[in-house]
């Protein structure tokens, strides 16, 4: 990521929101006779427990889903302004909440996962990991500390999860003007094991990422000092029948052990 998408501020000029991926393992079209298979909106913290989970579906059902990571906040405003996706599954309630209070869905929406704050600190980074981030807090004073990556908390459920946990720590004000932040989870996290930031306040299965392995230190931070990542999805109102059947899917006991694997706790 070049340097120079990085903003005085500490911000990150938006990459593209999202990246759309084809997964599966040979299977025919959707099921309700469609061409296409169909685009599945989802928090960019379930990059590559996801993909798993779409080629284990693609095993049972011979049909395959698209794709599409980004931040929760950005995948709502997209739907809402008419993005053709079929399924969104949010890194929370909230965002969700908006989506159906806006008509844009159909049926229930289904909490299937929860998700957990880690800090990862990236080889050769001066900083020590620590779930009481006490040595952040300490490298804050003795200036040891650069820049710390987090996802935008205006629109990453992580990003504002971490700014609960530092506030909760008060050492929000004191490490604001050293923030590099991520238009999503997954890029704050590529920030973090590039070693481009001391030290990064992430989505513990993105830091658990076999992308990131051998790349830094990823520690679980204890669940106390923000609230709850509870991961929740719903269909939307064009949902066809491989929409419909993925969206049960995801809470069958393959995918909530796919997802258990990567670092997600089941509902």
């Amino acid at each position: 990521m070049p340097m120079a998408s990085i903003g005085s501020s500490g911000r990150c000029v938006a990459l593209a929101l999202a990246v759309a991926i084809c997964t599966g393992m040979g299977g025919s079209a959707a099921s309700d006779g469609a061409s296409t298979p169909p685009a599945i909106a989802a928090a960019s913290s379930l990059n590559p427990a996801l993909t798993e989970v779409a080629e284990a579906f693609a095993r049972q059902y011979g049909s395959q889903v698209r794709l599409s990571y980004g931040a929760s906040g950005n995948i709502a405003r997209q739907i809402m302004q008419g993005a053709p996706f079929e399924l969104f599954m949010s890194a929370d309630e909230e965002h969700v909440l908006t989506v159906v209070q806006g008509g844009f869905t159909r049926g229930e929406e289904v909490l299937y996962a929860q998700g957990h704050l880690a800090l990862f600190v990236p080889r050769r980074s001066a900083l020590l990991a620590d779930a009481g981030l006490e040595d952040l807090a300490e490298a804050v004073a003795d200036g040891r500390l650069r820049r710390l990556a987090i996802a935008n908390p205006e629109h990453a459920p992580y990003g504002r999860a971490a700014r609960e946990l530092l506030q909760h720590r008060a050492l929000w004000d004191r490490v604001r003007d050293k923030l590099v932040m991520g238009e999503s989870v997954s890029q704050a996290t590529q920030f973090a094991a590039s070693g481009s930031v001391d030290a990064g306040i992430v989505s513990y299965s993105s830091a658990l990422s076999p992308a990131r392995a051998g790349r830094g230190t990823a520690l679980l931070l204890p669940p106390d000092g923000y609230r709850p990542l509870r991961h929740r999805m719903v269909l939307l109102r064009n949902a066809g029948t491989v929409a419909h059947h993925f969206f049960d899917f995801m809470t069958s006991r393959a995918a909530q052990v796919i997802l258990a694997r990567h670092g997600f706790a089941l509902p």
